[in-house]
């Protein structure tokens, strides 16, 4: 009788402590991991974040883009104020409509129509979604297709006006250069000179 009894412990507890075996001789069923439905919600969940994250970086960027090209040439603009304020020297820059590029030169000839390779300071080209529209002189003078130059002396800028740009959704932003203060301020918007003013207000 005894060894019956060990025997009958031995079917129902297994070896070395295991799993009880069932009456019917299969393991119990356990539940782990994810289902097949649930790893496929988590990973659509996980492809819309992502997605989402990718597009919002996609518009920063192209701001930023749009924001950085506008910066540098209010900074070239203020360069040229500046140096030519510490000095007897000039400068002027050169924005072109049409090629919708601009360029910084220090004048070293009489001859203000001619650009010599020696006078570049800096040479650079606007992209698709930073674009030059037009720009209008405080005396009265516009334009939207050609050259427009913006000379600075010792005394300041012999005339200001206003760049306006246009952003890749065409929104406007003016770059606004002041003669009297020699302040460029970039702003939100189209942004109109009060008054035309003479451009020998400024001697150059």
């Amino acid at each position: 009788m005894p060894i019956c009894r060990a025997q009958m412990l031995f079917d129902v507890h297994g070896i070395a402590g295991g799993e009880p075996y069932s009456f019917s001789g299969a393991r119990r069923p356990s539940r782990s991991g994810f289902t097949f439905i649930e790893l496929v919600i988590a990973t659509v969940i996980i492809g819309f974040f992502i997605l989402l994250a990718q597009l919002r970086l996609f518009g920063l960027l192209r701001k930023n883009t749009f924001r950085a090209q506008v910066q540098e040439f209010v900074s070239a603009m203020r360069m040229a104020v500046m140096a030519a304020a510490e000095s007897d020297r000039r400068y002027e820059v050169i924005i072109d409509l049409a090629e919708q590029s601009f360029m910084l030169r220090q004048i070293t000839s009489p001859d203000l129509s001619e650009v010599l390779e020696e006078e570049i300071i800096i040479e650079n080209y606007f992209s698709d979604n930073c674009r030059v529209a037009y720009v209008e002189f405080d005396d009265g003078d516009y334009t939207n297709e050609d050259r427009a130059k913006f000379r600075a002396g010792h005394a300041g800028w012999q005339y200001g006006g206003v760049i306006v740009f246009l952003d890749s959704d065409e929104r406007p932003h003016s770059v606004v250069v002041n003669r009297l203060s020699r302040m460029i301020v970039l702003k939100e918007g189209e942004v109109g000179l009060l008054e035309p003013k003479a451009r020998d207000d400024v001697p150059f």
